[in-house]
């Protein structure tokens, strides 16, 4: 009878600790909470490599006026003296 006892006792418990877990409903929230969290997370990344790749275009079209600005100057110098040589002469 003891026997039947402890066994009927630890077929409850068990029932018990089953049937306290989260339901399959409550498994599939978490689960698409976390692919929504991931889904954010990534587009979070997304978002910063694009705005990265915007700031080195922004970096490099400087750099390129830069470049012009500096030529264009070293141009009307270069032309400066040619002229202030010519009327020396």
């Amino acid at each position: 009878m003891k026997k039947v006892l402890s066994i009927v006792a630890v077929a409850a418990l068990s029932v018990a600790f089953v049937s306290c877990g989260p339901s399959k409903e409550e498994l599939a929230a978490k689960a698409k909470a976390q692919e929504d969290s991931i889904a954010a997370a990534n587009q979070v990344a997304a978002d910063s490599l694009a705005k990265v790749a915007e700031m080195e275009a922004a970096a490099t079209a400087t750099a390129d006026s830069l470049a012009k600005a500096t030529a264009a100057a070293d141009s009307l110098a270069k032309a400066a003296e040619a002229t202030k040589g010519a009327k020396k002469h």
